[in-house]
């Protein structure tokens, strides 16, 4: 069936690939999306880099084909800036089933074990509370971090298990929504605020050993990375029922991916010099994270930092990344 408003009238792709060469064109900015479940984050990516006819994008941090929620995906010029995303605090919801440990400690792997529940509310609250703060952790083998060059998930699938590095995460928060104890199938609904690279599969298991039960996850959403959050999300059944130009609407300014950056403005002179790669001097106070923008037309130009009175730039836009973007927000 076609989708509505594909570009050229053609099906829209299964994971990305389109069987319709589609006529790209600059893009820049940053869509929030609510990644469906079942699909990769690139067969995501891929899916709404087509819908937009985008050169260029990427995205800010794996989700697992199980797993849904917040995925900021960056087009041309704001993907210099993606990885301020990557190293961004996140936060999920998580469902906890407990008794049963998989092989991918979700819902996908083969089962391992299954063990007898006996948890109270407060064994639960006790457990969890013992998991807030400064944690290590074992990457989990179904993983997509790379060892010698090569994906976890890659020795997992070969039926090997390679020997990981503990890595330091902090756990800020983890706040029990329900808790389901009795039945046939007891889960726990949590959610987590976690510092970047914290593998929630991984904590889901221990709490589950730490119970003495078990567990794996049977549902994960993210619903927050830095400052976005799922409000903001458009699904991908959305975006294939708008036209080409409400789909543009959908995609944010660079400059999205630079709040709680000071803010800097350059005149003409000083902002061509600064696009250029020269550093400018004035009285502005010493800023690690700057967001520099041309006065007249207002436009991004780039990220810097300040020391000493000294504009130093970090990351530019273009000249033709700058000029596409004020013609974008024109169109938009």
């Amino acid at each position: 069936m076609q989708a509505a408003g594909s570009p050229l009238g053609a099906k829209a792709p299964l994971g990305g690939q389109s069987r319709t060469r589609v006529q790209r064109r600059p893009v820049h900015g940053v869509l929030l999306l609510d990644k469906p479940l079942g699909l990769s984050s690139n067969q995501a990516l891929q899916k709404v880099k087509w819908l937009l006819r985008a050169e260029k994008a990427g995205h800010t941090g794996t989700l697992d084909p199980l797993a849904t929620g917040v995925l900021p995906i960056c087009f041309g010029a704001a993907t210099k800036f993606s990885q301020m995303h990557l190293d961004a605090d996140k936060a999920y919801a998580a469902t906890l089933r407990l008794g049963i440990k998989t092989s991918t400690a979700d819902a996908e792997g083969e089962v391992l074990s299954e063990r007898d529940v006996h948890v109270d509310g407060e064994l639960l609250k006790r457990v969890v509370a013992g998991f807030v703060g400064p944690i290590a952790q074992v990457p989990p083998m179904h993983s997509a971090l790379k060892k010698d060059g090569k994906a976890l998930y890659e020795y997992a699938r070969a039926g090997m298990e390679v020997e990981r590095e503990a890595r330091h995460v902090t756990i800020y928060a983890i706040r029990i929504v329900q808790a389901r104890l009795d039945g046939e199938k007891p889960e726990v609904d949590l959610e987590v605020e976690c510092s970047k690279g914290t593998y929630i599969r991984t904590l889901g298991e221990d709490i589950g050993e730490a119970l003495g039960c078990g567990a794996h996850l049977s549902a994960l959403r993210r619903i927050r990375t830095g400052g976005f959050d799922e409000s903001q999300c458009v699904t991908v059944q959305a975006l294939e029922a708008m036209d080409d130009a409400q789909r543009l609407t959908c995609v944010r300014p660079t400059e999205a991916l630079l709040a709680g950056h000071d803010v800097v403005t350059l005149d003409s002179e000083n902002a061509a010099r600064f696009l250029s790669g020269m550093r400018r001097r004035g009285s502005w106070r010493d800023a690690d994270a700057v967001a520099v923008f041309a006065e007249q037309p207002r436009a991004l130009l780039g990220s810097a930092h300040v020391k000493a009175g000294e504009l130093i730039p970090t990351r530019l836009l273009s000249p033709p990344e700058v000029s596409e973007s004020l013609m974008q927000q024109k169109l938009s």
